[in-house]
C-alpha cells in the first residue's frame, strides 16, 4: 500500500478514536482561549489548534513514525464537517439518548482512567462535570450525525462476486495483497465454584449490619473502603454518576433511581456479587450514588473440588466418551458460550481472534496449542468476583498468510465493500463541495489538496 494511503489511513482511525472521546490528556479538547479559524464549512468551523491537536495525536500514537502536514490533517478534518453540515441539511435525526449513551461511556472511560469525576473535570480543565457533558454532548452529537449520513450515502453500496476477484486480482497485480495475521478460533469449558448458602447469608448479614451503622450516623464512605470489594472504592469512595441510559447494571439503576436522598439501601444482589447503596444527590434524570460491593468468598477445598471436575472432563473427552460439544452441554456454567459449543466470540459476534493481539497471559496459554488441542485445566475469575476452573479447545487456526481469495473471501469482500464506499464518499463529497458554503483561512490557502476545496475552475 502506498505510504500516503497508509497516513491517511492513520488520520482517519485517529479522527474517529479522538471524537469518541478515547484520546491522551495531552490532546483533548480542553477549554482554551478562541484560537484562529482555519476553514469554515457550512455552518461548521476547524480552528488551527483541531489541527495541532490531530497532529500530536497521531505522532503520539505512531510514536513518531508518522509525520503528517497541515493540509493532509485539514483535509480530513474538512471532510468530517462537510458530512457533518449535510448531515443537518438531510434531517439525519440523533437522539437525545443516543447522545446521552455515548456521553456517559465516555465519562465512565475517563473516570476509570482518574478514578473520580471530580478528577476528570479538573485534568481537562472545566468548571464543573455539567461543563463536561455539555461539551461531550456538542462532541458527540457531531459524530452521530457523520456516522449516519455516511450510512445514508452508502447504504445501497454492494459488491458481486466479480467485484471481489477483480477487486483482489488487481491487488495482486500491483504486489499490494494485505498480510492476514494468525487468527484462531477457540471454544471453552468453564466450571464455577458457586459460595454456600451460608457464606452468602453471612455476607448479607453483614451489609445489613453495615446498612444499621451508617443510618446510625456512621460514614458511608469510610464502610466502603473498609469493607467494599469494588476496586474502584479507594478512588471514589464507591461513588458513581448513574443515568438509565448509563452502562451501569440492571440491578445498580434500579436501586439508584428508588431511592431518596440519604436513603441506603436494603442488600440486593447483583452478578458482581452483593450490594448496598446510598444515594446521595438527584440532578434532573442523573443519580449520584454511592454503594458497597461484597463478594461471598469460595474455600479452597471447594476450589479444589471443582479443578479435580475439570480434570475428569477432560479425562472423558480424550477417551472419547463424549465430544467437546457434548460436554459443554452438560459441564459448563459458562452463560455466554454455552448454547454454542463452547465457541468464545467477540462483543460483534466473531469467533476469529488476530493471535497477536491475545491478552499476553491467555495467549501464552493458546499460541503453541495445534488445530484439536485442549489446555490443562487453569483457575480464572472474574470481574465479578467468580472463581472458576477452565479449559480451552484449539478449534481451529490459521498462520500468518498473504491473503488467498478462496480462504480469505469474507474478508477480501470487506475490504472491497469497503473500498467501494470510501470510492462512494469521495464522489458524493466532490459533488457536495460544489454547493457548499467553504471559506479557507488565509494560512491554508496555498494548500494543495485532493478534492477541490478550493473550488477553482478546470482550465
Amino acid at each position: 500500500m502506498p505510504y500516503r494511503k497508509i497516513i491517511l489511513k492513520y488520520i482517519k482511525f485517529i479522527i474517529c478514536t479522538f471524537i469518541l472521546g478515547f484520546v491522551s490528556l495531552q490532546t483533548f479538547a480542553q477549554k482554551t482561549k478562541i484560537d484562529g479559524v482555519a476553514v469554515v464549512i457550512g455552518k461548521n468551523i476547524v480552528l488551527d489548534s483541531d489541527i495541532e491537536k490531530f497532529k500530536l495525536e497521531v505522532e503520539q500514537r505512531s510514536e513518531g513514525k508518522i509525520k503528517i502536514t497541515d493540509c493532509e490533517m485539514l483535509e480530513e478534518l474538512m471532510q468530517q464537517k462537510l458530512m457533518a453540515h449535510h448531515a443537518v441539511v438531510d434531517s439525519v435525526v440523533v437522539s437525545d439518548a443516543e447522545i446521552l449513551g455515548r456521553v456517559d461511556r465516555s465519562i465512565q472511560f475517563f473516570t476509570q482512567q482518574y478514578g473520580s469525576t471530580e478528577k476528570v473535570v479538573k485534568a481537562y480543565g472545566f468548571n464543573d462535570l455539567e461543563d463536561l457533558k455539555n461539551e461531550l454532548t456538542t462532541v458527540q452529537k457531531e459524530t452521530l450525525l457523520i456516522e449516519k449520513e455516511q450510512i445514508k450515502v452508502t447504504e445501497k453500496i454492494d459488491v458481486t462476486p466479480e467485484e471481489v476477484r477483480l477487486y483482489y486480482n488487481g491487488l495482486k497485480d500491483k504486489g499490494e495483497l494485505p498480510q492476514f495475521p494468525a487468527e484462531v478460533e477457540l471454544a471453552q469449558i468453564v466450571v464455577k465454584a458457586t459460595p454456600s448458602k451460608e457464606e452468602i447469608e453471612r455476607v448479607v448479614a453483614k451489609l445489613n449490619e453495615l446498612k444499621q451503622q451508617i443510618e446510625g450516623g456512621s460514614s458511608f464512605r469510610m464502610k466502603a473502603i473498609i469493607n467494599s470489594d469494588d476496586p474502584g472504592v479507594t478512588k471514589n469512595g464507591g461513588e458513581y454518576t448513574v443515568t438509565k441510559e448509563s452502562a451501569f447494571i440492571k440491578e445498580f439503576k434500579e436501586t439508584a433511581f428508588t431511592l431518596d436522598i440519604g436513603q441506603v439501601s436494603k442488600p440486593f444482589k447483583s452478578e458482581f456479587g452483593y450490594h448496598i447503596m446510598q444515594l446521595h444527590k438527584i440532578k434532573g434524570n442523573t443519580r449520584i450514588a454511592s454503594h458497597i460491593l461484597m463478594q461471598p468468598e469460595v474455600p479452597d477445598d471447594k476450589l479444589k473440588e471443582v479443578k479435580a471436575k475439570v480434570e475428569r472432563i477432560i479425562k472423558e473427552i480424550k477417551d472419547k466418551k463424549l465430544t467437546f460439544e457434548e460436554a459443554v452441554d452438560k459441564y459448563s456454567d459458562d452463560k455466554d458460550t454455552k448454547n454454542n459449543g463452547g465457541v468464545i466470540t467477540s462483543p460483534t459476534g466473531d469467533s476469529k481472534f488476530d493471535l497477536t493481539r491475545m491478552d499476553p497471559a491467555f495467549y501464552a496459554r493458546v499460541s503453541d496449542l495445534k488445530k484439536g488441542e485442549m489446555t490443562e485445566p487453569f483457575y480464572d475469575q472474574e470481574r465479578s468476583g467468580d472463581k472458576m476452573f477452565k479449559f480451552i479447545l484449539m478449534k481451529d487456526r490459521t498462520d500468518n498468510h498473504t491473503a488467498d481469495i478462496i480462504e480469505d473471501y469474507v474478508k477480501v469482500q470487506k475490504l472491497a465493500l469497503q473500498k467501494k464506499k470510501e470510492e462512494e464518499i469521495t464522489k458524493w463529497s466532490k459533488e457536495k463541495i460544489k454547493d457548499t458554503y467553504i471559506n479557507i483561512g488565509p494560512n491554508y490557502s496555498k494548500c494543495t489538496f485532493d478534492k477541490n476545496w478550493k473550488k477553482q475552475v478546470s482550465k
